[in-house]
């Protein structure tokens, strides 16, 4: 087991050193296929089953450009203000693994399709830092591997690796910003923030589904110290694929700790891979970090230059959305919502869920109650995202007019989402199959208040002698025996009338 390294108290680091940053984010695109063939580009399915000539490197095999991954790396770049090259071209990044069926990567060098651009991020006490945008350029994915065997999943130790080709392939967008001074105590926050507010930006697109448990968007934090009074930047390490927010935070933290253990003892700091532990949140040595020369860029042969017309490009640009930080504010003044309450439905992914299911008629308050409360349960319980529930907002728009009119209690509403959760239909065929719908007939209800008052006669008499809270005893049994399918309230004032 690798000893943890040593580490320097986080205010002493700050007292020594000025931190600098430097993010680097890959985006998996959400386009059909796969970026220079036709394969389908879905995640998971069985290894090696999305695969073609093309994608699995084969002699002979040529690559054609997608041209819908084209156009959403441009509107990217547009988003993050960058300018659009009006020609670039494809290169071979050239390094031996074997995820990496070609043994290159294709990728962008010094061409990127999107450059110089910047990104003002919102930190937690709502002041702004401007993230400067370096470069946004297109690649492809590479292949999974599965180490079998040893401690730590990793090939060191393994008995023997798998190899899934299935993401070889997939059209990839690297975002990679300048280096970023000037953050210094909040270099961690503001690392977070930045790739918070990115994933909350290409969701707003719509082009990639920005999961990051799922690895379609993955950070790479590279973290390097100053000695105070300096300019000249440290060594960098960079801590590679990073899938979480809070991840991201803790591994730009704890670098600063050790990288400035490392400099106070004397030692030097090595340029290299890291790797986050979860569990500890710490990072482990990966491997020495190359350098551009390692990789013998050169031209891509196989594929031609590209060159966006400036029309294409300035119809992007009209076609961008509303910044979801814009949206944002907008709905929180139309909903009446608080900071904290708006917070809380980022944080649960329930913005847009709940903004569609207003735009599908429900109220703000019950929609918002619905996803963040009873839904967001659910999802809990079933493993899965909020998105990912089987049940849309229309859906739990229909549910909140259903308990608006009185034809559902609260009780009955949830089962009816219940019921669209386990795949029997549409809300009011739940209530249909289900017999869910509140009873409110008059003579119905007289039937089941009277049986309730002959079964309580102590309680009755109580009603009649001017204790009207005694009433709930009786509320709870016609409940009981309706099934809680009874309008409560209409039970309450038909006891007062056959009590007085």
């Amino acid at each position: 087991m690798t000893a943890i390294a040593e580490v320097m108290d986080y205010d002493e680091v700050l007292e020594r050193y000025d931190p600098v940053l430097g993010l680097e984010v890959h985006v998996e695109l959400n386009t059909n296929t796969k970026m220079f063939c036709g394969c389908a580009n879905v995640f998971g399915g069985e290894p090696n089953t999305h695969v073609c000539p093309v994608c699995l490197g084969m002699p002979g095999a040529l690559p054609a450009v997608n041209g819908k991954a084209i156009e959403s790396a441009m509107r990217i770049g547009l988003a993050l203000n960058c300018e659009i090259a009006e020609w670039c071209r494809f290169a071979r990044k050239n390094y031996f693994y074997p995820d990496m069926p070609k043994n290159f990567q294709t990728s962008q060098y010094d061409e990127p399709i999107a450059f110089n651009g910047y990104l003002d991020v919102e930190l937690d006490d709502g002041s702004t830092f401007r993230v400067d945008i370096e470069r946004a350029h297109m690649e492809e994915d590479t292949g999974k591997s599965l180490h079998v065997g040893g401690a730590t999943g990793r090939i060191h130790g393994a008995d023997y690796s798998l190899l899934d080709y299935n993401r070889a392939g997939v059209p990839l967008i690297e975002i990679v910003t300048k280096p970023l001074v000037g953050t210094g105590e909040r270099a961690p926050e503001v690392a977070r923030a930045y790739v918070a507010a990115l994933r909350d930006l290409l969701r707003g697109l719509d082009v990639s589904d920005v999961r990051m448990d799922q690895g379609s968007l993955r950070c790479d934090a590279n973290v390097s110290l100053m000695p105070k009074g300096t300019t000249e930047f440290g060594t960098r390490t960079e801590t590679k694929n990073v899938n979480s927010l809070r991840s991201v935070e803790r591994a730009v933290r704890y670098e600063m700790t050790r990288h400035a253990a490392v400099l106070a003892g004397g030692g030097t700091i090595r340029q290299e891979t890291r790797h986050f532990d979860e569990s500890t949140a710490t990072t482990r040595a990966g491997r020495v970090k190359e350098t551009a020369e390692d990789y013998r860029y050169f031209p891509e042969p196989d594929l031609v230059p590209i060159a966006p017309s400036r029309e294409w490009v300035e119809e992007l640009r009209a076609s961008l959305p509303e910044p979801p930080w814009v949206r944002r504010k907008t709905i929180q003044q139309e909903w009446g919502l608080t900071d904290l309450e708006l917070r809380d439905l980022v944080n649960a992914d329930a913005l847009d869920l709940v903004a569609a299911t207003v735009d599908a008629g429900a109220k703000p308050d019950d929609a918002r109650s619905w996803w963040v409360s009873y839904l967001s349960q659910q999802a809990k319980v079933l493993n899965k995202e909020l998105a990912e529930l089987p049940i849309t907002p229309a859906q739990v728009a229909r549910v909140s007019a259903l308990v608006a009119d009185g034809s559902l209690t609260n009780k009955l509403a949830r089962a009816v989402v219940d019921g669209v959760l386990a795949g029997e239909g549409e809300p009011d065929q739940v209530v249909e199959q289900r017999g869910l719908k509140v009873v409110s007939d008059d003579s119905a209800l007289t039937a089941a208040v009277d049986e309730a008052l002959a079964a309580q006669p102590d309680v009755a008499e109580k009603i009649r002698s001017g204790k009207v809270a005694a009433a709930g005893a009786i509320v709870g049994a016609v409940m009981k025996a309706t099934k809680g399918q009874a309008d409560a309230k209409r039970v309450r004032e038909l006891i007062i009338e056959r009590c007085s």
